[in-house]
């Protein structure tokens, strides 16, 4: 049961390639190396920033009032209910959980690179899918499935000329009505959850070819949760199957673009480190080769043999095989 003793283990792997099993991940710790990874990644925060201030404009800019006519009414007067998973709880399990789990791996692996760019990365698959859906829910301005009762909270109907209702219920709540194509809850949560999966199917090397199943249990919980909220928003009425389905496809894609924009495929053999662990571990190892080969060759030979004219001739540069021959050069 080897296999499953790394499973359980899997927050302390190490590659298995020889040139790399004696690597300390110690040396890669925030004390260490924190402060020279934050400013090398400077630029990538400040986007982080801006992308922060357009999600704000998203959120609080108009949607478009799509017409509604008395016969579309039919299938938008769905009850007007509470959200079984509130609004406040999707950046706990979306972003604060995920970040709780790269923890737990920087304390058993004190590798700052993997801390790093795992939370980078999960803060820019949450933030661009979260730009991107409500982009998109702004645009087409589709009316949520309980649009009836925010529209007329009376259940009272009145409609223009045209035969487009005019809602007298509450501004925000027809605000939010016009707000159902693609589900947020939804993207949220495959953007933060299905980075976590992408994530932890690498440091358990759920694809190494070995078909251990018990991994696959492992990665799938997290998406699990995601689809389990994606199912709650369709029961809550707030929103259509299409919506849900859009929205697990965006957050899907968005979290798969930016894991591997830091870390290799799941599947490669060196899935479970991002790439700047390896980059900076063969800056190491060449810089160490250098500086030996750089020794090697500025040796200095003290008791040096007599030249022509009496005065010792100094020995520079040589290689060890003249030394060891005795030969000047």
């Amino acid at each position: 049961m080897a296999w499953w003793r790394n499973f359980v283990s899997f927050f302390s792997f190490r590659s298995s390639s020889s040139r790399f099993q004696g690597s300390d991940a110690a040396a890669h710790t925030i004390k260490s190396h924190g402060a020279r990874v934050a400013k090398k990644h400077l630029h990538d925060w400040l986007i982080l920033l801006l992308l922060v201030v357009i999600e704000v404009i998203l959120v609080s800019v108009h949607p478009f009032y799509r017409y509604v006519g008395k016969d579309m009414l039919t299938d938008l007067k769905f009850p007007f209910k509470d959200n079984t998973v509130p609004v406040w709880s999707v950046p706990l399990y979306a972003v604060i959980l995920p970040i709780f789990i790269f923890l737990i791996v920087y304390i058993r692996r004190r590798d700052v690179y993997d801390f790093h760019h795992a939370i980078l990365g999960l803060l820019f698959s949450v933030l661009i899918t979260a730009i991107i859906t409500d982009a998109i829910k702004n645009g087409v301005g589709r009316p949520r499935p309980n649009f009836f009762w925010r529209c007329f909270p009376d259940g009272i109907e009145a409609y223009d000329r045209t035969g487009n209702v005019i809602c007298h219920g509450k501004e925000s709540e027809i605000r939010e009505g016009h707000k159902s194509f693609p589900s947020g809850h939804t993207s949220w949560s495959f953007a933060g959850l299905g980075f976590l999966a992408l994530y932890i199917s690498g440091k358990i090397q759920a694809f190494d070819g070995r078909g251990h199943v018990a991994k696959l249990c492992l990665v799938f919980l997290p998406l699990l949760g995601a689809a389990l909220v994606g199912v709650s928003r369709v029961n809550d009425y707030w929103h259509h199957w299409q919506d849900v389905f859009a929205g697990a496809i965006i957050g899907w894609v968005v979290s798969a673009f930016c894991y591997l924009q830091f870390f290799p495929p799941p599947s490669n053999d060196k899935g479970w480190g991002p790439y700047a662990y390896f980059i900076a571990q063969e800056e190491f190892y060449s810089s160490r080769d250098n500086a030996a080969a750089a020794a090697a060759q500025s040796v200095v030979i003290v008791d040096a043999p007599i030249a022509a004219g009496g005065q010792p001739r100094p020995f520079h540069n040589q290689t060890y095989h003249q030394m060891e021959m005795g030969a000047a050069q």
